[in-house]
């Protein structure tokens, strides 16, 4: 098993979207956390204290796994996000269980 983490870019002027879609969100996060899978997640926050992003970490055991995660994921369905990348991560410090 491998960690990934998805930096996810809201598109500006979209806050609305994420608030209407964070409910499918929220339940889709759930279920990967009730899967073991989910290791972090919350969002960005800009100047004002609003939400334009996402930081999403998994453990899958591959790339294309972790990507389709992040394509699942109801805010990316309802095209929330200008930019989402999935890059291999390595946990160094105050990792549970290290």
């Amino acid at each position: 098993m491998a960690l990934f983490a998805f930096l996810c870019t809201d598109k500006p002027g979209h806050l609305n979207v994420r608030m209407e879609t964070r409910p499918a969100h929220l339940d889709h996060l759930n279920a990967l956390n009730d899967k073991g899978i989910l290791k972090i997640a919350g969002p960005f926050l800009d100047a004002e204290g609003k939400p334009n992003g996402s930081l999403i970490i998994v453990e899958t055991e591959t790339l294309e796994e972790a990507q389709a995660l992040a394509d699942a994921d109801p805010y990316a369905k309802a095209g929330l996000f200008s930019s989402v990348e999935v890059k291999p991560y390595n946990w160094v410090f105050n990792k549970p269980g290290a």
